[in-house]
């Protein structure tokens, strides 16, 4: 898995900010390494890849505290309850801060938490996630190891002009220590040999301060640069993004289908594929106009037919407006001029409701309206209006209750 990680400045995010980088193939070894602004970054791999942001020593003070009993990490007071617990030993106001708990940290015991700038780390993380590379982890560069863990290594780096010694956990309550180069600050070094049986932490260099290293420490010093030293902090096991900075489960999922669909949009090897979805979707979309196109073209055949049917039948119609109701209209003066009865009339109506009705049935009373026959009487069961309904359907005519009167209608035009 390819793995990147963006070594944060210590000064807040601009235009002109350039991020020093390390992009690793197999997490083990260095890939390359470089200084670049933010849109110039090299991307890791969209599907395996990861972006890890380095929070540099200097940028971090180390807490020990005791949780109390009853607090859990998952607890909503657990941010309040840090508060009050570092209030007195913190310089700035516990608001402005972020804190990060130790990996599996557990309540009822003594724990490290980190403490850093909120507002600086979280402009940072927002810069690459405006930037299209949104950190997964946000890892220390160093970090205090556990009693039960080997000592992490002591770093002398810098520039000549300015070398810096970095001391991780020198004893119980201290946790990383970030002093300048100086015979004052190697006496704090931890002076065990392996003669006790104790492990003697490694002492490690960079080039540009190798030299005044082995001067001082009066020994050879092993090289190790940024890189080499950013790729061992990933191994610490912490992850910085907590509380209001952590990555929620729906969030990794967001960024892992946004990567899944770069991979897919961006990645050489799908570019086939690419091409027959676009073609696909063009050829589909091609096919939708040619077939509403057809569909408008018989629609106006049909209307155009209709039309011709109406001014064949009755030649009088000069102007078509709409076929339909003006071939109804001359149907019904046709029938008027004719003596012509139609299904609407009173004696269509009255001699479908007679043949559809019961024998026994009587009617009380009787009501026409043209196209409608109200007739009251018995209450009819619902054998026989099931009946009546099929019957009176048959000849062009609905039937409908109204309390105890059925309503017959016309549904023939005339």
């Amino acid at each position: 898995m390819t793995t990147l990680i963006l070594h944060l400045p210590l000064a807040l995010p601009g235009p002109a900010t350039e991020y020093r980088y390390t992009l690793s193939s197999d997490g083990q070894s260095v890939s390359s390494h470089a200084s670049a602004a933010l849109a110039l970054l090299p991307r890791p791999g969209r599907a395996t890849g990861e972006t890890v942001a380095l929070v540099p020593a200097q940028a971090l003070s180390w807490q020990r505290v005791s949780l109390p009993q009853g607090v859990g990490l998952a607890s909503p007071r657990l941010r309040a309850v840090l508060e009050g617990l570092l209030e007195e030993r913190l310089l700035d106001d516990p608001a402005q801060l972020h804190f990060a708990l130790e990996p599996q940290a557990r309540s009822g015991t003594a724990i490290w938490v980190a403490v850093c700038d909120r507002a600086w780390l979280r402009a940072h993380l927002q810069a690459l996630e405006n930037a299209g590379i949104p950190a997964a982890r946000v890892v220390p560069e160093c970090a205090p190891s556990s009693a039960d863990a080997p000592p992490a290594p002591i770093q002398v780096l810098g520039t000549p002009e300015d070398p810096r010694l970095l001391l991780p956990r020198c004893g119980p309550d201290q946790g990383v220590l970030w002093l300048p180069l100086s015979a004052a600050a190697l006496a704090l070094m931890p002076r065990t040999s392996a003669a006790d049986g104790s492990i003697v932490p490694m002492i490690y260099a960079e080039p540009a301060v190798a030299a005044l290293a082995e001067q001082l420490l009066g020994q050879p010093v092993p090289l190790q640069t940024a890189s080499a030293r950013a790729l061992h902090a990933l191994g610490n096991g912490w992850n910085l993004a907590q509380f209001d900075l952590a990555s929620t489960g729906s969030l990794r999922l967001q960024r892992k289908l946004a990567a899944a669909l770069g991979a897919w949009f961006g990645a050489p090897q799908w570019r086939a594929a690419r091409w027959a979805l676009g073609l696909l979707a063009v050829v589909h979309l091609l096919g939708l106009n040619v077939w509403a196109w057809q569909e408008r073209q018989a629609l106006a055949a049909q209307k155009t037919q209709v039309q011709a049917v109406l001014t064949q039948t009755f030649p009088r119609v000069q102007v078509v407006v709409d076929a339909p109701v003006q071939m109804e209209r001359e149907l019904a003066l046709l029938r008027q001029a004719t003596g012509s009865l139609s299904a609407r009339d009173l004696e269509p109506l009255l001699a479908s409701s007679a043949s559809a009705l019961p024998p026994q049935w009587q009617a009380r009373s009787i009501d026409y309206s043209p196209g409608q026959l109200r007739l009251q009487g018995p209450a009819l069961s619902a054998a026989e209006q099931t009946q009546a309904t099929q019957a009176l359907r048959a000849s062009g005519h609905t039937l409908d209750t109204d309390g105890d009167t059925l309503v017959v209608r016309a549904v023939t035009t005339p």
